[in-house]
């Protein structure tokens, strides 16, 4: 098992816009990428997280290098980003 943390910077105003955005890619994600086994939205006061779990950490690694993932999720969110994600893979033991 395998998590995927991607803490993104977000004004209050665009926190709407942005969960929109994970609900949009949501199904998807679960449905179409390799290795998928849940994706979570975490809000807090300093900034919104996007906890995604994987079968493996390749999994984790490819779902970065996807079209999903680079073209469509990025390319929808970063006009809301105040500043660039912080994104960190952790593998379980």
């Amino acid at each position: 098992m395998a998590y995927l943390e991607i803490t993104l910077s977000v004004d209050p105003a665009n926190r709407p816009a942005a969960a929109a955005v994970y609900e949009k890619y949501k199904q998807q994600f679960l449905d179409g990428v390799s290795g998928a086994t849940s994706k979570e939205l975490l809000i807090r006061d300093e900034d919104v997280q996007v906890l995604h779990g994987f079968r493996s950490v390749a999994d984790a690694r490819a779902y970065l290098d996807s079209e999903l993932f680079t073209q469509d999720v990025v390319g929808e969110l970063a006009p809301l980003l105040s500043s660039d994600p912080d994104v960190r893979v952790y593998d379980t033991v």
